[in-house]
């Protein structure tokens, strides 16, 4: 794809329009990502996958096989966003969920034949955020994860059993969660959205600290009574990040994608810089099995 066919893509429809219930206007690129050398990676094969709605609300990308891509979308004109699949082989879109709620954060469950979703329920004057699961192939309506639990803003499957979740609450914290008896067990307060399971099967978070200082942690789920240890401070103002299989952390800061490994660095480094393709504000990544990257660009 050349870069004039890349921006005059980007440019069409770009009119300014207020995005419904405030969610801000972004957008989702694709890229194919090979690893060059220790410090650099190649970003190559560019999409511009939300040109249908170039003024809305388009995030959250979750990669269900290496060529489909579930996002929370919502036009404009929409009351609320909903969830899209996109066969990134076949280039075509399905709307997967229409209701008068709102639907945020798909995910594949580790059964594999159903994907979550936090879904934000209107109950009068009242929002209650529930964590639902679907059938892949859509032929039920679906049903809650938790019988009683909610508040969850975000979540991370960590087995068919636990569930690293997002409790919005004042202050928010992180928990890990049993989908069996709706226990939760608190990790920290005050953490970042991102979170995720790492190769070595601990999880990875971003404690959210006064000062803007804001660190990356890594807690140990083998000695649940261990306390969370620190692994490096993020980027200023990042808390969005993806962990390739041998352990690298892969963060956006501007236009620019960032990389650590902790057996072999001691600082952030760049290893891609995409305001070549117009992305000028990266905030969250999707990594596939096959190394395509989704990439949300405020």
């Amino acid at each position: 794809m050349s870069r004039k066919a890349f921006l005059l893509c980007l440019s069409m429809g770009y009119l300014t329009l207020a995005a419904a219930q405030n969610l801000p206007q972004s957008n989702i690129y694709l890229f194919d990502v090979k690893r060059v050398t220790d410090t650099s990676y190649a970003f190559t094969q560019p999409r511009y996958l939300t040109f249908f709605n170039p003024n809305g609300y388009n995030n959250q990308p979750t990669f269900i096989s290496n060529n489909e891509l579930y996002i929370s979308s919502q036009s404009p004109i929409d009351k609320q966003p909903d969830l899209y699949a996109l066969d990134l082989d076949k280039r075509t879109k399905t709307r997967v969920t229409n209701t008068p709620d709102g639907e945020f954060s798909p995910a594949r469950t580790p059964s594999y034949y159903e994907f979550s979703a936090v879904r934000q329920e209107v109950h009068g004057r009242d929002t209650i955020l529930r964590l639902w699961q679907f059938p892949v192939d859509r032929l039920t309506n679906g049903k809650p994860v938790f019988k009683y639990l909610t508040g969850i803003g975000y979540y991370s499957w960590l087995s068919a059993y636990q569930v690293a979740v997002f409790i919005v609450d004042n202050p928010s914290y992180l928990a890990l969660a049993d989908t069996r008896t709706d226990q939760v067990t608190p990790i920290a307060n005050n953490p970042g959205r991102c979170f995720q399971k790492l190769p070595n099967g601990n999880l990875a978070f971003v404690q959210k600290n006064p000062g803007n200082n804001w660190v990356l942690m890594e807690k140990n789920l083998y000695r649940p009574d261990a306390a969370p240890t620190r692994i490096i401070e993020t980027l200023p103002g990042a808390e969005d990040f993806i962990v390739l299989s041998d352990g690298t952390f892969l963060m956006g800061k501007g236009s620019k994608v960032f990389k650590f490994n902790r057996f072999t660095d001691q600082f952030w480094i760049e290893v891609a810089d995409l305001r070549y393709y117009q992305i000028r504000n990266i905030t969250r990544m999707a990594l596939s099995q096959d190394m395509k990257i989704a990439v949300v660009a405020e």
